[in-house]
């Protein structure tokens, strides 16, 4: 083991979701007569879907009703990525070639933990993992840091021998919070003017080596 840990984002950086969740969305909230349009989308994509429901429902919401909805929206979104698994390109062999050089690896998510289980299973990465947060082991979704903190101590790993690979600002806010530099995917719905606080930022999971994470723990 080299003492460094990466720790993964799931939505928009192992898996190219940005879509499916929109649909899943959308869906969800015509439902209940409640639109759901892109900018909004792309403003808390990467937050907790509880969290979301109590920002956007244009009337008051109980406890109950949004655990209802969040369970009928994150189902949704299973169904249609069981079709045919999105998974971003390059992440199965980013990763096995990081374990085979002794990095600890995790994935954190502000995700329900069926689909980071999903996620997990179909990228057969589960054997490759030190780690596994879901949106359903912690009080605080991102920006709050509470995820990474815990993916690290999972790890048994010290902040500042972590790095973050995200694609959204609250993933970003989050890693900084948690005091772990964080290189950053330009995935789907994005623009690279989101990113100026960004310690690096990549196009692809291919670009990212063992060298380049040993520059951000130096």
């Amino acid at each position: 083991m080299n003492n460094i840990g990466v720790i993964f984002d799931v939505d928009g950086t192992i898996v190219d979701s940005y879509d499916p969740h929109h649909e899943s969305w959308k869906y969800v909230a015509a439902q209940d007569g409640v639109t759901f349009s892109p900018e909004e989308f792309h403003r808390t994509f990467g937050c907790v879907s509880r969290e979301i429901i109590a920002m956007l429902w244009p009337r008051p919401v109980t406890e109950q009703e949004i655990k209802q909805i969040d369970d009928a929206k994150e189902q949704a979104y299973r169904d249609i990525v069981s079709v045919e698994f999105p998974a971003m390109d390059g992440v199965s062999e980013l990763m096995q070639t990081l374990k085979s050089q002794g990095f600890s690896l995790a994935v954190g998510s502000s995700g329900p933990r069926e689909n980071v289980e999903l996620a997990v299973k179909c990228l057969e990465i589960g054997g490759l993992l030190d780690a596994v947060v879901s949106g359903s082991d912690v009080k605080r979704g991102k920006p709050n840091p509470e995820i990474f903190l815990t993916a690290a101590n999972m790890m048994g790993l010290p902040p500042s021998r972590c790095v973050v690979v995200e694609d959204a600002t609250v993933g970003i806010l989050a890693a900084h919070a948690a005091g772990m530099k964080c290189i950053t995917l330009m995935s789907t719905g994005h623009k690279i003017e989101e990113f100026a606080d960004a310690d690096h930022v990549i196009y692809s999971l291919r670009e990212i080596t063992p060298e380049l994470l040993y520059r951000f723990v130096s």
